[in-house]
């Protein structure tokens, strides 16, 4: 028997899994969306540690999705995801749009928590509690910090729109991925398929909102020639708008509209009540001999 879960089925368990998202309480959303945040984090640190060892791009582009699929395992949020799932779910009629801003809202705000506290234990490590400058991983997470602000503020509105393209270029592989983690019945059908379009998003040097939620806050902290309104305005607010766009335009309701899923809804107390009385009426036929 195969674990392989047909495209059709998979866009029912994603709107049922935008259902449950958008039902969780503020509490949950903020403390999976922090935990999220960290978890890419540390997956961000793992490929810079790599590469400060020498190993060509593609070895860290291999290792970073271990953070992606030890978020999704474990069901946290993340808001790169949930661009793409939640619309689903608007599209099938189990998410209002109050409950996709509420979601949307309240998670990026844990992934930023998540991520800049990550990014500040990190500096403590690497820099011995501040005594010293972080070594050859510290240069590169610098180098890489301005690369993706200082070098956009240089090429003007060209530069910004170029975040936007590349956050767009991200989401979509993301989205994939937060989609292909419902393909599989098994735990590792599951890693296989996530980690694909992961990868393929990081070896290309695409810009996700989160990951740089970490990255260039640690870039700052490590010395690198940044304001925080550049980080804002020439990154995080157009990759933010790209992985927005793409994870609700080209994953999540492209896939509903091809892959419609018919939902029933959910019943009314009336119909709750009607439901009993039959069920109470059928045991007593039983028990009284009636068929």
């Amino acid at each position: 028997m195969t674990d392989y879960v047909s495209p059709k089925e998979l866009l029912q368990e994603a709107v049922q899994l935008a259902r449950r998202k958008s039902d969780l309480p503020v509490r949950d959303m903020l403390i999976r969306g922090i935990l999220a945040g960290a978890f890419l984090g540390y997956a961000t640190s793992l490929v810079f540690m790599v590469s400060s060892q020498g190993l060509p791009p593609i070895a860290g582009a291999m290792l970073f999705p271990a953070g992606f699929v030890m978020l999704a395992l474990l069901g946290l949020e993340l808001v790169t995801g949930n661009f793409a799932l939640l619309p689903a779910g608007v599209m099938a009629g189990t998410v209002g749009v109050t409950r996709l801003l509420r979601n949307w809202a309240w998670v990026y705000a844990g992934n930023m928590i998540g991520s800049v506290l990550y990014a500040a234990l990190f500096y403590l490590a690497i820099t011995n509690w501040r005594t010293g400058n972080g070594g050859a991983i510290a240069d590169l997470m610098k180098v890489a910090a301005q690369k993706k602000t200082l070098a956009y503020v240089t090429l003007g509105p060209s530069g910004w729109a170029t975040a936007l393209v590349k956050g767009l270029l991200c989401n979509w592989m993301v989205t994939i991925g937060a989609v292909l983690a419902l393909v599989s019945r098994s735990t590792v059908g599951k890693i296989a398929a996530m980690w694909l379009p992961i990868m393929t998003f990081f070896a290309l040097g695409f810009e996700h909102s989160v990951v740089n939620m970490f990255l260039i806050p640690s870039g700052m902290m490590l010395g690198a020639p940044i304001s925080v309104g550049q980080w804002l305005f020439w990154n995080l607010l157009p990759v933010t708008i790209g992985n927005l766009v793409a994870g609700t335009l080209l994953t999540g309701m492209s896939l509903y509209v091809t892959y419609p899923t018919a939902t029933a809804p959910a019943p009314s107390q009336a119909q709750l009540s009607t439901a009993g009385q039959e069920e109470h009426q059928a045991a007593f036929a039983n028990a009284a001999g009636f068929h």
